[in-house]
């Protein structure tokens, strides 16, 4: 089973494979499987299709801009597929985790996260939260204080987030400096 695919570099550090892989796991294969199922799940009294995106499907962030655009194009895909099937018995639940600790993140993301002080779930607790929100036929699930806050702030002022961001610039750079391909893999 493949898992998603998460890369801290800057753009210009991150080989077309990468870009590639990125995109295939974290969009492609999420579209074409669900084309694929919606036949069974429109069979069935109820079901509910879970995307599992991220709190950078909301906010672009240096170092991410590939895997924030691929979370982004996540998001925009779940919100025009639960409008699309509003009228069947078929929910969509786009789930936005934070920062979690598994082994997607490499060393040099574990560094910014520990430099930054973030706030990291355990897989357990967004599994929770996850399985909550489907009992509780939500649209929309995002983990975590402050970070649901700076979605909402970066949707109304994202000049403001801007500035507040560009301050980690120098931090962000200096981590993802290792030449990809040396980047001991996680």
């Amino acid at each position: 089973m493949q898992r998603g695919v998460n890369h801290f570099a800057m753009l210009e550090q991150l080989p077309a494979r990468e870009v590639d892989a990125m995109l295939n796991i974290n969009v492609h294969a999420p579209i074409l499987l669900t084309g694929l199922m919606l036949p069974l799940l429109r069979s069935v009294e109820r079901a509910m299709i879970v995307n599992v995106g991220s709190t950078f499907g909301s906010i672009g962030y240096a170092g991410y801009a590939t895997y924030c655009a691929s979370k982004f194009a996540l998001r925009g895909f779940s919100e025009a597929l639960r409008r699309e099937l509003a009228d069947t018995r078929v929910g969509v639940l786009y789930v936005a985790p934070r920062a979690t600790r598994t082994s997607m993140n490499g060393p040099a993301a574990r560094a910014l996260n520990t430099a930054l002080k973030s706030n990291e779930d355990d897989p357990q607790t967004v599994a929770a939260a996850v399985v909550s929100a489907i009992a509780g036929d939500q649209r929309e699930l995002y983990l975590g204080w402050p970070e649901r806050f700076f979605v909402r702030l970066n949707g109304l002022l994202p000049a403001l987030v801007d500035r507040s961001l560009r301050k980690h610039l120098p931090l962000i750079r200096r981590l993802s400096s290792t030449p990809f391909e040396e980047k001991p893999k996680p």
